[in-house]
């Protein structure tokens, strides 16, 4: 058993109520497409007034002999009904019983395509919610390797193949199966040396069908690997569309686009032509089984010598036998078909499941502390990170007490973004210890301590969405005057008052229908309103205009009253008022103190200073 399909059945166990009433209608609706061409018989032999003559109602002998309890029994009443009401009645009776058959074969395949639609569905609905916690679940490191657009296939293309392609496999070993081998016994019943003569030619048509698919998996793996790349390039085209345009590097774009488009092309018509080429292959491969049949059997029925004045087999019961032998026609396309839909199925299932395995890294201890409040100070010890070969931190170590004010400063690549991302536990530390009042934030529930901080970045990251929505995001029972409050707080609230509809107006993709300020305001906006004991400003305002940084600025000393802030800053006009600056080169600790005494070092802060053009 491939391990694809055995990692799917915990998906499939809450819904097992279906799969068990899904096998049931498919054993039924095989023995009824069975019953179906069996019940022709009767109807040519009244039509041509051969039935069987049975006068005395025959006796029921037990389940071993049910078979010729009920066949006795039908032509008993086909002959009780003919002599009393004529041949024309026990035709209609003969037809109204086809009709019956055909009618119950065809409710049992919608009962069991019913069921089988639940499951699928709701398979599909676990399958995306689980693929979504994974994804929101794992750490940022993560992403910082991969494509979103191959993460965003796998969520949406790969699990809709596993649920289009996955549960032809019910069809493959329950209904096809079922229908074959029920007419299959009624072909052995019919005549031995007939379906023996078949079982002769089905292994060979097996083998040249099953030649066809093998290389289909690796195909499909090929296609929705192809699939995940051509969608991030659509991701970051629009991601990036300014700066595709700006750089008229549209064409480069559009070509990078076609390529993809061309080799997605040529996979899906490799594998189309595999699929195409099962059901006509295996249709054709039963015609000549047929037609051997044909000859073969019409020799039987015409040719043969005649034992005891009879035919060695009859010509309604040949009739039916070719209606059966076709009948095998139909599940051996489907299955030939369903073999190739779960190749694809387990392909699909292969990637959804290679992100669903994905150890997250950092998670919760188990009997982590939940820690509600804030009390002394935050502690940075001897931390030493790397994202890959070289250190970013080298023996870094801080105090940041209670409702001060501390601030990163340093040249880009020193190593300031990076204690934020260890503060919040976007990255967990290598060496050394992070501790919130003296306990590390390892032993504390990432929920309780991402309660403790609000971050505001320097990229402004907005959904499409009204303003008020944006910000419940960090207070999701927030009232419309809390909401207010903290945009007044922001030095947001002139600016969003004017607007259309107020904070009920929608500010687009990314916040796309405002400016870089304004944007950088809301985000500020978002964190005043979480209200939380630590802030951490990762240069909120490297990338304003100065106008737009005098605001913020003036939201930020807003923000940080009566709080503990880390301020990450580039501009350094933004920190003078710290109570403590950290200066950072290469990921060490150069220099550290107040402004000015800083300044009086005249040293690398001095120079940073002076390189920005400030006065004093």
């Amino acid at each position: 058993m491939d391990k694809n399909l055995i990692k799917i059945l915990p998906f499939v166990k809450p819904y097992k109520f279906h799969v068990v009433w899904n096998i049931i209608y498919n054993i039924l609706y095989a023995l009824f497409s069975t019953l179906s061409f069996i019940a022709l018989i009767p109807m040519m032999k009244v039509l041509f007034n051969n039935a069987e003559k049975i006068r005395v109602e025959p006796v029921y002998k037990g389940i071993f002999n049910i078979g010729t309890y009920g066949n006795n029994y039908l032509y008993y009443y086909i002959t009780k009904l003919t002599e009393k009401s004529g041949p024309q009645f026990a035709l209609v009776f003969v037809v109204a019983l086809i009709i019956s058959t055909f009618l119950l074969k065809n409710l049992f395949n919608y009962l069991a395509s019913n069921h089988l639609m639940h499951l699928k569905n709701g398979v599909l609905k676990d399958l995306r919610n689980t693929m979504f916690n994974k994804i929101i679940d794992l750490p940022v490191s993560y992403y910082s390797e991969k494509r979103k657009g191959d993460i965003m296939a796998r969520m949406l293309g790969d699990v809709n193949e596993v649920q289009n392609s996955f549960f032809s496999i019910l069809e493959l070993i329950v209904k096809e199966p079922m229908t074959i081998l029920f007419t299959i016994i009624a072909m052995f019943l019919i005549s031995v040396k007939l379906t023996l003569f078949v079982f002769i030619f089905i292994p060979i048509s097996g083998y040249a069908i099953s030649k066809i698919g093998k290389s289909l998996k690796s195909k499909s793996i090929e296609s929705q690997f192809e699939g995940g790349y051509l969608i991030s390039v659509v991701e970051e085209s629009l991601s990036g569309l300014k700066v595709v345009k700006s750089y008229n590097a549209e064409s480069n774009f559009k070509q990078k686009f076609n390529a993809s488009v061309s080799r997605l092309l040529k996979l899906s018509n490799s594998i189309g032509r595999k699929n195409n080429l099962a059901s006509p292959m295996s249709e054709f491969m039963g015609i000549i089984v047929i037609a051997i049949l044909l000859w073969y059997g019409g020799n039987m029925v015409l040719v043969e010598h005649f034992a005891n004045g009879q035919p060695l087999l009859d010509g309604a019961k040949f009739l039916a036998y070719m209606g059966l032998a076709y009948n095998i026609l139909t599940p051996a396309k489907s299955i030939s078909k369903a073999t190739y839909s779960v190749k694809s199925g387990l392909a699909a299932a292969e990637r959804v499941f290679e992100v669903l395995e994905v150890e997250n890294t950092i998670t919760d201890k188990p009997n982590a502390i939940v820690k509600s409040f804030f009390e002394d100070n935050i502690t940075i010890e001897n931390i030493n990170f790397k994202y890959e070969d070289e250190n970013v931190l080298k023996n870094f170590s801080i105090q940041v007490p209670k409702g001060k004010t501390v601030a990163l400063v340093g040249q880009s690549g020193s190593g300031k973004s990076t204690i934020a991302n260890l503060l919040t536990r976007f990255y967990d530390v290598q060496e050394g210890s992070i501790k919130i009042d003296d306990i590390n934030i390892k032993d504390m529930t990432m929920n309780s301590l991402r309660s403790l901080m609000g971050l505001v970045t320097q990229d402004s990251i907005l959904f499409n969405d009204t303003i008020k929505n944006n910000l419940l995001i960090g207070k999701q029972n927030a009232s419309d005057e809390e909401i207010i409050e903290a945009l007044k707080v922001a030095n947001a609230f002139e600016f969003v008052q004017d607007l259309p509809n107020g904070i009920n107006t929608n500010i687009g993709d990314a916040g796309g229908k405002l400016s870089g300020g304004q944007k950088q305001r809301l985000s500020i906006a978002r964190a005043v309103l979480k209200n939380p004991p630590i802030m951490i400003l990762d240069e909120a305002t490297s990338a304003l205009d100065t106008e737009s940084e005098k605001l913020v600025q003036v939201a930020l000393e807003n923000m940080m009253q009566n709080r503990t802030s880390i301020v990450i800053a580039h501009r350094l006009s933004t920190i003078q008022k710290a109570d403590k600056i950290i200066v950072m080169k290469k990921g060490k600790i150069v220099e550290q103190g107040t402004h000015l005494e800083l300044l009086a070092l005249q040293g690398t802060y001095a120079n940073l200073v002076t390189l920005q053009s400030f006065e004093q």
